[in-house]
């Protein structure tokens, strides 16, 4: 079964986007809604780790940090406190 998604390039002509810049304007916005971890949206961007984040940035979109995900990361770099 082919998950892909199939757009026609009428779509994307009238949106004077590319097929990249589609995918990271998906992916941004469903990593904003909290759809989306930041690894899937990275993935369905085409980008990398730090490429994401600047597109998130430039967006002014905040990566999803909480105290759950502080406390795993501390636990990770065997910090006491």
């Amino acid at each position: 079964m082919d998950n892909s998604l199939i757009i026609p390039i009428e779509v994307l002509e009238q949106a004077k986007m590319t097929a990249q810049e589609l995918a990271v304007e998906i992916a941004v916005y469903l990593y904003e809604k909290k759809r989306l971890t930041m690894g899937q949206a990275k993935r369905v961007a085409g980008l990398g780790q730090i490429a994401f984040q600047h597109e998130l940035a430039k967006r002014g979109v905040y990566i999803h940090y909480n105290l759950a995900d502080f406390e795993k990361d501390i636990k990770n770099l065997g910090i006491q406190l």
